[in-house]
């Protein structure tokens, strides 16, 4: 087979790669449990099997096992000895190490984008802002509703800094956040703690001054506001320590 030279005059072997479909099963298996996922629909320590799972979906089981094998090896999951996964369970060195990173590449991103938003990215994050503070009721629907409307306000931002490296990272790291973000959603108390929409607040006044420094510190303080009620008021057992 005769192959063809790039500029080094090393031979290429791209000539014995085909085509492949757009989109397979295994792509949307794994696009929607990512999506529960970087939502925290999924509980920490929630064991997920794969005949379950594909019974759910109405599939085989192989494209589920091979979406589960990406998550794993993404740390969003954890393989058991019995073939099946679980949620990872919540643990303090993890969580300390989830909020550093966070706080790290999202306040960056943060810095990057609030000269570049628009507009009609303020309008958006406003009507968002909003919608969340309408809500209502402690039905799953509106827990559905809530990390949508959240997730659309964070990434409004983030990709309005123009890095296409930096967001598949912050989509890493909120899979593995999704189960302490519900957890601590639990743990919340709507009488002493503030509006889960508080710094949000904050970053939309520093986003209108143009005060990137503001904006900043309020998306590190929301990053930090779940992570905190963990360290307050979880009990981290041996395992999870």
């Amino acid at each position: 087979m005769r192959t063809a030279k790039d500029g080094t005059g090393l031979q290429s072997t791209l000539g014995v790669l085909g085509p492949v479909a757009r989109h397979t099963v295994q792509d949307q298996v794994y696009g929607e449990l990512r999506r529960s996922l970087i939502q925290g629909l999924f509980d920490a320590g929630e064991v997920l099997r794969i005949r379950d799972l594909a019974q759910r979906m109405s599939i085989s089981t192989m494209p589920v096992r091979e979406a589960l094998a990406r998550l794993i090896s993404e740390k969003a999951l954890e393989p058991l000895p019995n073939r099946s996964v679980r949620v990872p369970l919540i643990r303090r060195e993890t969580l300390e190490d989830l909020a550093r990173a966070r706080a790290l590449i999202e306040g960056r991103l943060t810095e990057m984008a609030l000269p570049r938003l628009g507009a009609e990215d303020r309008d958006a994050l406003w009507r968002d802002t909003d919608a969340y503070d309408n809500l209502t009721g402690g039905r799953i629907e509106t827990a559905h509703e809530a990390a949508d409307l959240n997730h659309a306000f964070h990434f409004r931002i983030y990709r309005a800094a123009g890095s296409a490296v930096l967001i598949p990272i912050v989509e890493s790291l909120w899979m593995q956040s999704g189960p302490y973000i519900r957890k601590a959603a639990e743990l919340f108390d709507h009488g002493s703690d503030a509006p889960a929409t508080n710094h949000h607040h904050r970053l939309l006044e520093a986003i209108e001054a143009g005060d990137v420094a503001a904006g900043r510190a309020a998306l590190v303080a929301d990053i930090d506001r779940a992570f905190d009620l963990l360290r307050r008021r979880h009990t981290f057992d041996r395992e999870a320590a």
